[in-house]
């Protein structure tokens, strides 16, 4: 619906395609009945059944590696959110900086969030 009402630009890999509704109705002897009794439209009128969604910006999946970092960071307990402050200094920032620590961590391995965000970032600057 966003893509169809220019709402919103879809980036990533084509959808599933699952456009259809079955309803299954029992019989009387235990085995059942298996009919399609709906099919998906978008606003313009185009079936996805079988299709999809094409995005506007496709976006193959690649698989990242990242060349010797360990597998896990290590936590402490400063990392964790909500956790007691041991009274003699401010440890706001080190919460942030862990909150920075995940979302880098999210983007760098998903590389359609990245490619996403690089899309955002674009668009604010043309409107700059």
């Amino acid at each position: 619906a966003l893509q169809d009402h220019k709402r919103a630009v879809i980036m990533g890999s084509k959808s599933f395609g699952k456009g259809s509704v079955q309803t299954i109705l029992p019989m009387n002897n235990g085995a059942a009945l298996k009919l399609t009794t709906a099919r998906y439209y978008t606003p313009a009128g185009r079936s996805i059944q079988a299709e999809g969604i094409v995005p506007d910006i496709p976006l193959d999946r690649i698989n990242l590696t990242a060349a010797n970092e360990p597998e896990f960071e290590p936590v402490s307990e400063a990392d964790l959110a909500g956790h007691l402050d041991n009274g003699q200094g401010d440890t706001e920032n080190r919460s942030e900086q862990t909150e920075g620590k995940v979302a880098q961590h999210s983007v760098d391995n998903d590389y359609q969030l990245y490619e996403a965000l690089n899309l955002l970032k674009g668009l604010y600057i043309l409107t700059q």
